[in-house]
């Protein structure tokens, strides 16, 4: 008798509750026709092979799990020992995840012994290499067929992004994978069927065998040779996967006005080999104007056209002087990203194209003519799209002097589990109202975190030894008049024990939370006519003190809030209102109090006190800036737009004011500080878009904070990726100074555990983690393609424990009419 060993991926919950069909037992292997380092492996002796839902729509893994003999476990486990790290290393050593794709080429056949194996490509490894699951003699042709429909429908939903149930058979075929070369035998102990060089990953073989599922979606065998059956509908040949094509191209809008035409050549991503192929040495690349502030870029050359594309934020433009070349995304009209490169014949040719692409990019953006805007900003501009990385051989030179923190296996996710003694129907991880996490706020003076979900905020314990363990819940946020509602901004103040809130449909008032009780115990009103847009600590570090005042911003006005005062809580002689519409957005302060306030045109503004005129104001790049932060002593300022970081050197480095701050001292007329714009590289985008079908839109990026300690790092979320930068590889211009890590859902909001840049704390939908930075890759094809395992809190009820992560306490947070908080800590 085998048992299946108890480490399931539980970022998709508990494996057997979610797989969707399965088939018990059967041998993987790891088949190498061509290959020197031997014809076959034998990976998993006894296993079962599963679909199984991810927790992100049209997203579904196939699943290969390790059984063992009745007691192997257990002499496993003893083994292992208890630690995170033997567990970690014990889930990969017993479970396979395939993400479910078209690129795998999944497939089935049934010998003519009996014989029944599913097969699909080893993404990572040589041409021709091989998965496959030999399936048990128990079982029987019609488990192998249903299974293998199942991979279908899978591969379907995932390509189109909608349910299988509107696919025509026709539809369906394209994912059946007929014309593959047949399976060759996978036992080690016999000889292939032919010669290795006869397998090929070219199609040009006579299949001579038949594909189960197929016989699902077809009506009666031909009897033409080679046992083929024919379909309802014909379908194409289907070809091996080749290098990524490009896109067919619509009709051209009608130019106006030409800003930039260059002669260069033409390179695309290839999505398979992660490189730029060539595919015209001569193409001209011409930008206009086509009318009510927008542009548009086509690419052509006498017989074709390569390219047309409107001009957007999302192209993400990235100019390299040293290799002279542009790389930028386009867009099919059903949203699918292409990257593309041009590369150009001198510098002078790549300034040209650069300038004219950037100002119908800024005109886009802002609505307002180029000529109309100061020569030192247009040169900000252009300096802030350029290409400041380097290449490679820089950062061998960087890894040699930087330590790095020890590798953490990606299972090893640090977060506590709720309830491992709950029958598995009991499990409940999203709220019947459709509520999921929105906030996170984490906090200073204890080690808490606070995610607020709906109208509900749970607490939860950063333990010494790295882990989140649920505390508490706060069911109810109302009013003190009792009126529920779902908080747009919190923030924690006085030393932790309280919490500022506010409430969307009251935009003058403020809401103070006893995080002692638990309930709203005050309501501030601002002003009668000046509204609350967001609110900010008065210095970096004042959560960490009993300091009562802090900042506010409203569209058009920035000012004090003192709660002490009688009446409106705003101080008057620190107000500081513009006539012109300013539009602000954030606001972040330093350890001494200087202030930097950001707007939805794109500029920033710093200030040393309040109730005065900025000392320096930045212009806009042109995108709305939606997140702040600075360094606690105000050397950076960190700004982050939907589509890329800035990062400003706030240190004067020449003039009258060298060495003051942008803070304390204009900078002067000609010494802007120098932008630094931190972007996902466009092909790097192109391959997250193309993996997840939705657009870069970044969370607002922080850098990690403690007192006493430097900014090493900064973190940010896209989608379901989160991403760090490290501040020495970004300052030392290394090529891709940043790491990934992929979830299987859309991530919320993150930040770094107070005083430290190794720990990050991440609120998912459903889910609250906290995990080594460590654990983060550099982004490949891989790491940017297979989510990864996490274990994770659910607000919405309790979560299943399916591993072994350490020995910790278990802990039950259900929700419930009756939560009320009453828990000091």
């Amino acid at each position: 008798m085998f048992v299946l060993r108890n480490v399931g991926k539980l970022i998709f919950g508990d494996s057997s509750k979610e797989s969707m069909i399965e088939i018990p037992q059967g041998q993987l292997y790891l088949v190498r026709p061509l290959s020197p380092k031997g014809y076959s492996e034998l990976i998993f002796k006894d296993a079962a092979a599963r679909i199984r839902k991810t927790n992100q729509e049209f997203q579904y893994q196939l699943v290969i799990q390790r059984a063992y003999e009745e007691g192997e476990e257990e002499l496993l486990d003893d083994e292992d020992g208890e630690d995170a790290e033997s567990a970690a290393l014990a889930a990969e050593r017993d479970e396979k995840t395939f993400l479910l794709d078209e690129s795998l080429h999944f497939r089935s056949e049934i010998r003519r012994g009996g014989e029944k194996v599913l097969a699909w490509r080893d993404l990572s490894g040589d041409p021709g290499d091989l998965y496959e699951f030999v399936c048990d003699n128990s079982i029987d042709d019609g488990q192998v067929q249903a299974f293998e429909l199942t991979a279908v429908q899978c591969q379907y939903e995932r390509k189109h992004r909608k349910n299988h149930t509107t696919a025509t058979t026709q539809d369906l075929a394209q994912f059946t994978f007929v014309d593959e070369p047949p399976i060759p035998t996978a036992s080690p102990i016999h000889s292939p069927t032919r010669s290795p060089k006869a397998v090929s990953p070219v199609h040009t073989m006579p299949l001579n065998t038949r594909s189960t599922a197929n016989s699902a979606l077809r009506r009666e065998p031909s009897p033409t040779r080679n046992s083929r059956v024919t379909r309802d509908v014909p379908v194409q040949e289907e070809e091996d996967e080749g290098p990524t094509q490009a896109p067919p191209v619509a009709e051209h809008p009608e130019a106006r006005s030409i800003m930039a035409e260059e002669i260069g050549e033409l390179h695309l991503f290839d999505f398979i080999s992660g490189s730029f192929i060539l595919q015209d040495p001569t193409v001209k690349a011409a930008v206009s104007e086509i009318g009510n502030w927008r542009y548009y870029l086509q690419i052509r050359n006498e017989d074709k056209d390569w390219l047309g594309q409107e001009i957007i934020a999302d192209i993400n433009p990235v100019f390299n002087f040293e290799f002279l070349s542009c790389i930028f995304n386009a867009y099919t009209p059903t949203g699918d990203a292409y990257s593309w490169l041009l590369r150009f014949k001198d510098e002078a040719t790549l300034l040209r194209f650069q300038e004219g692409l950037m100002q119908a990019l800024w005109e886009q953006l802002n609505e307002v003519k180029w000529s109309k805007t100061k020569e030192d900003d247009r040169d900000y501009v252009l300096e802030a799209f350029q290409d400041l990385q380097m290449n490679d051989a820089e950062e061998a030179e960087e890894e040699e002097d930087e330590e790095e923190p020890e590798e953490v296996e990606d299972d090893a996710q640090r977060s506590e589990k709720y309830d491992s003694d709950e029958e598995v129907d009991d499990v409940v991880t999203r709220d019947a109202d459709g509520n999921v996490n929105s906030q996170l706020a984490v906090g200073y003076k204890h080690d808490r975190s606070f995610v607020v979900r709906g109208s509900k905020i749970g607490v939860f314990k950063h333990t010494p030894n790295n882990n989140l363990e649920f505390t508490t819940n706060i069911s109810k946020v109302q009013t003190p008049k009792g009126k529920l509602f779902s908080p747009k901004k919190v923030m924690l103040h006085a030393e932790d024990t309280n919490m500022i809130l506010q409430n969307e449909s009251d935009p003058n008032s403020l809401y103070r939370m006893d995080l002692e009780y638990g309930k709203i115990v005050d309501e501030w009103k601002v002003h009668d006519d000046i509204q609350v847009n967001t609110f900010v600590p008065e210095s970096k570090f004042a959560q960490m003190t009993g300091e009562q005042t802090f900042l506010g911003l409203s569209r058009n006005a920035l000012y004090r809030i003192d709660p002490r005062l009688a009446g409106n809580k705003l101080v008057d002689s620190e107000l500081k209102q513009y006539v012109s519409k300013n539009d602000f957005s954030a606001a972040a302060t330093t350890e001494q109090g200087y202030i930097a306030v950001a707007s939805n045109k794109g500029d920033i503004r710093m200030f040393d006190r309040l109730g005065i005129n900025a000392k320096t104001h930045i212009p806009a790049l042109g995108e709305p800036i939606i997140g702040l932060d600075v360094s606690a002593d105000g050397r950076w300022v960190l700004a982050t737009c939907r589509t890329y970081l800035l990062l400003i050197d706030a240190l004067q480095k020449s003039g009258k004011n060298e060495g003051k701050l942008g803070f304390e001292k204009s900078f002067g007329k000609d010494s802007k500080p120098q932008p630094r714009r931190l972007g996902l590289t466009p092909s790097h985008v192109a391959q997250f878009q193309h993996e997840t079908g939705a657009p870069l839109a970044f969370t607002p990026a922080r850098f990690n904070a403690g007192e006493g300690l430097s900014e090493t790092s900064i973190i940010t979320s896209t989608g379901p990726f989160i991403v760090t930068w490290h501040m020495r590889r970004v300052l030392k211009g290394i090529k891709d100074p940043y790491t990934i890590k992929r979830y299987g859902e859309e991530i919320k909001a993150d930040n770094f555990r107070y005083g430290s840049d190794k720990d990050v704390i991440v609120a998912l939908p459903n889910e609250v983690n906290m995990v080594a930075k460590a654990t983060f890759k550099k982004p490949t094809r891989e790491s940017i393609a297979t989510p990864a395992a996490i274990r994770g809190h659910s607000l919405g009820g309790r979560r299943s424990d399916a591993g072994r992560i350490g020995t910790r306490e278990s802990a039950k947070y259900k929700l419930g009419k009756d939560d009320v908080v009453n828990s000091p800590y």
